[in-house]
C-alpha cells in the first residue's frame, strides 16, 4: 500500500459485536476448553449477582445433549421495558451491546462480579444460536439471537404466577470460534461448588443429560465448610476460625484453620471472583496475620529475640479471604488481581481486631498455632542457608552451574529450552539429540523429593531440587523473579510408564509449590514421547492404545515395538517425536483453578492413601499400564 493510500476508508468500525467475534481471547482469555467454561461463568455471575442482591436462591445449570447449556435462576429477571435512548428492549440491550448491563447502576447492584458489564453481550456474539426466556410481572417473554444478532422480537409466549420470575438462557457455543464445544463436567463442578461455598445458602444445580450426573452444591456454613472441605486430606491443628466484618461498604468474610503441613494456602475471592494472582485483600490479610501473632508472642514472652517472619506465621495456614466490594478495580476482564489500595487498610484493620480477640478468648488454639509458627522460625535458619546458596550462585554463568548440566549456546531466554529427563541413560540419548544451540538438558537421578511432605529446609536441601533451581534461576519463594528465568519452555520427559508418570508428578507437584508463577505464566511443558513404533513399510509413532488398535485395523499386522524408556529410543527417533519443534508432541501445564489443583496435589502426593486410591481407581482407564 502506498503511503498516500492510507486514508479514512482504511478506518475499519467494528459494528455490534463483531469485535468480539474477531478477538474472542480478548473477552473470555482463549478459544479453547478454558474460553468455552468462561461463556457458562459469564451467564452464571449474572445470576449470581442477583443472589448478592438478594434476590435468587436456586440457580439451575443444564448440560443439554444438542450441545447447549441452559443456565436459569429465580431472581427478578432482566427488565424487558423500552431502554430510553436504544428504543428497544432493555434485556435486548444487555445481549447485543458491550459495557450494558445493571452493573453500572449502583442502585440495580451494589455488589457485582460482572462490572465490566461485557459478559452476556460477549456469550451472545460468540453462540451460533442463544435463546433468553424472562419472567416477570405475570408473563414469559422469550427472544431469540445468532452470532449477536437479533433474530426474533421479545415476544409475550406465556403467563406465570405474580410471585415467580427469573431468567433462563440457553445457548450452542459457535464451533467457528471454539476449538472444542465438548463440556466438562468436572471443570464446572470445581466452580460451582466454590461459588456455592462463597454464597452461604444458595443453591446451584448441575445437571449433564448426556453423561447422565447431576449433583447440587450448598453450603450453609458458607468459608467454614470451605476450608473444612480444603483441608480434608490433610490433619488439621484445630476448628475453623471465622469472622464476617463490614467497614465503608466493603464486606470481609474470613476463615482459617492450620494443618499439620507445611504448606501454605490462601485463597483469595472478590464478588466470588476467584483473584489467583491475589491483591490488596491478601496483602492486607498476610501483613494482619503476622502482627496479630508477633504482638501474641510478645505479650506472653515466647520468643527471647526476634521477631516471627511471614513464611513462619503462614506455614500450614489454610485461609479464604473473600470480600464483597462496591467499586472493584480489577486488573483487565479477567479479573486475577485487586488493585484497591483502600481494601489492603478494610483487611488489615478488621482481621487484626478479629483475630486479637478471638486469640484472647482461645488460648489453647493460640497455643497450638504459635507452637506451629515457633517450629518454623527453628526451621527457618537451615532454609535461608540453602536459599542463599541458590541465589549467591550467578545463574548465568556456567561456574554457578551444575556439571550435569548440558547447557545450550544461545543465552536468550526467549526461545531456550530445558529439557528435565529422568535418568542417566535418556539423559545420555537428548544429549546426542538436541539442537544443543537453544536446548539444554538437565538428567535427574532417579525420583526427586516428593516435596508435599518435607519441608522447606529439607526439600532446599536436596541435591536434585538446589540444582533445578539454580539451572532454571528464579530462586524460590520470596526471593522468586520471573526476568531471572533462563530458558523460556521447561519441557519435562519422562518414560511413558508408570515410574515415568510418578516422576512427572512430583516434578509438578516442586514447580506448583515453589514456582507456581512458571506454571501461571505458561513455561511448563511435558514432553510426549510415544508409546508405540508400527511399522509397516514405513514407521508410525503411536501415542495411544485406541491409536494403535485403529493404525492395525487399517494397516494390518506387522512389527509394533513398545517403547518402555526413553532409553531404548535412538536419538533421531528421540529428535523426531520429543524434541524437534516442528514434529514433536508437548503439553503446555496450566491451572484451571487454584483450589482444586491444590486439593488434586495434596491427595496425589500427600498423607490420605484413602482418596489416592479411590482417584486411581476412577482413572485407570485412563493410565497407560504394562499389566
Amino acid at each position: 500500500m502506498a503511503k498516500n493510500d492510507y486514508g479514512a476508508s482504511n478506518i475499519k468500525v467494528l459494528e455490534g459485536l463483531e469485535g468480539v467475534r474477531q478477538r474472542p481471547a480478548m473477552y473470555i482469555g482463549s478459544t479453547g476448553k478454558e474460553g468455552l467454561h468462561h461463556l457458562v461463568y459469564e451467564v452464571l455471575d449474572n445470576s449470581v449477582d442477583e443472589a448478592l442482591a438478594g434476590y435468587c436462591n436456586k440457580i439451575k445449570v443444564s448440560l443439554n445433549k444438542d450441545g447447549s447449556a441452559t443456565i436459569e435462576d429465580d431472581g427478578r429477571g432482566i427488565p424487558v421495558d423500552l431502554h430510553p435512548t436504544f428504543k428497544i428492549p432493555a434485556s435486548e440491550v444487555a445481549l447485543t451491546k458491550l459495557h450494558a448491563g445493571g452493573k453500572f447502576d449502583k442502585k440495580s447492584y451494589v455488589i457485582s462480579g460482572g462490572l465490566h458489564g461485557v459478559g452476556i453481550s460477549v456469550v451472545n456474539a460468540l453462540s451460533k444460536k442463544l435463546i433468553i426466556e424472562i419472567t416477570r410481572d405475570g408473563k414469559i417473554h422469550r427472544q431469540e439471537f445468532s452470532r449477536g444478532i437479533t433474530k426474533t422480537k421479545l415476544k409475550v409466549v406465556g403467563k406465570a404466577k405474580e410471585d415467580v420470575s427469573g431468567t433462563k438462557v440457553t445457548f450452542w457455543p459457535d464451533d467457528e470460534i471454539f476449538s472444542t464445544v465438548v463440556w466438562d463436567y468436572k471443570v464446572l463442578e470445581t466452580r460451582f461448588r466454590e461459588v456455592a461455598f462463597l454464597n452461604a445458602g444458595l443453591k446451584i444445580n448441575l445437571k449433564d443429560e448426556v453423561k447422565d450426573k447431576k449433583e447440587e452444591f450448598f453450603a450453609s456454613g458458607g468459608l467454614m465448610e470451605f476450608v473444612k472441605w480444603l483441608n480434608k486430606s490433610k490433619e488439621t491443628l484445630h476448628k475453623p476460625i471465622y469472622f464476617k466484618r463490614e467497614m465503608n461498604g466493603t464486606t470481609i468474610d474470613v476463615a482459617i484453620q492450620y494443618n499439620n503441613s507445611y504448606r501454605e494456602n490462601i485463597f483469595g475471592f472478590v464478588n466470588t471472583i476467584n483473584t489467583v494472582e491475589g491483591g490488596t485483600h491478601i496483602s492486607g490479610f498476610k501483613t494482619a496475620l503476622t502482627r496479630v501473632i508477633n504482638d501474641y508472642v510478645k505479650k506472653k514472652k515466647l520468643l527471647k529475640t526476634g521477631s516471627l517472619s511471614g513464611d513462619d506465621v503462614r506455614e500450614g495456614i489454610t485461609a479464604v479471604v473473600s470480600t464483597k466490594v462496591s467499586n472493584p478495580q480489577f486488573e483487565g476482564q479477567t479479573k486475577t488481581k485487586l488493585g484497591n489500595s483502600e481494601v489492603k487498610g478494610f483487611v488489615d484493620s478488621v482481621v487484626t481486631t478479629s483475630l486479637s480477640e478471638f486469640f484472647e478468648e482461645n488460648p489453647s488454639v493460640a497455643k497450638k498455632i504459635i507452637a506451629k509458627a515457633l517450629n518454623s522460625a527453628k526451621a527457618r535458619l537451615a532454609a535461608k542457608k540453602a536459599k542463599d546458596l541458590v541465589r549467591r550462585k550467578n545463574a548465568f554463568s556456567l561456574g554457578g552451574l551444575p556439571g550435569k548440566l548440558s547447557d545450550c549456546s544461545d543465552k536468550k531466554s526467549d526461545r531456550t529450552e530445558l529439557y528435565i529427563v529422568e535418568g542417566a541413560s535418556a539423559g545420555g540419548t537428548a544429549r546426542e539429540a538436541r539442537d544443543k544451540s537453544y536446548q539444554a538438558i538437565l538428567p535427574l537421578r532417579g525420583k526427586i523429593l516428593n516435596i508435599e511432605k518435607a519441608s522447606p529446609s529439607k526439600a532446599l536441601s536436596s541435591e536434585e531440587i538446589t540444582n533445578m533451581i539454580t539451572v532454571i534461576g528464579t530462586g524460590v519463594g520470596e526471593h522468586f523473579n520471573a526476568e531471572k528465568l533462563r530458558y523460556s519452555k521447561i519441557i519435562i520427559m519422562t518414560d511413558a510408564d508408570v515410574d515415568g508418570e510418578h516422576i512427572k508428578t512430583l516434578l509438578l507437584t516442586f514447580f506448583f509449590r515453589f514456582m507456581p508463577e512458571l506454571i501461571k505464566n505458561g513455561n511448563i511443558f511435558a514432553a510426549m514421547p510415544p508409546l508405540y513404533r508400527f511399522r509397516k513399510r514405513k514407521d508410525y509413532y503411536v501415542y495411544s492404545d485406541e491409536e494403535l488398535k485403529k493404525l492395525t485395523e487399517k494397516l494390518g499386522a506387522a512389527s509394533v515395538t513398545r517403547f518402555k524408556g526413553l532409553g531404548e529410543m535412538d536419538s533421531i527417533q528421540l529428535w523426531e517425536t520429543a524434541m524437534n519443534p516442528k514434529t514433536r508432541k508437548i503439553k503446555k501445564i496450566f491451572i484451571e483453578d487454584d483450589v482444586d489443583a491444590d486439593k488434586t496435589f495434596s491427595m496425589l502426593m500427600g498423607d490420605d492413601v484413602q482418596s489416592r486410591k479411590e482417584f486411581i481407581q476412577e482413572n485407570a482407564m485412563e493410565a497407560n499400564l504394562d499389566i
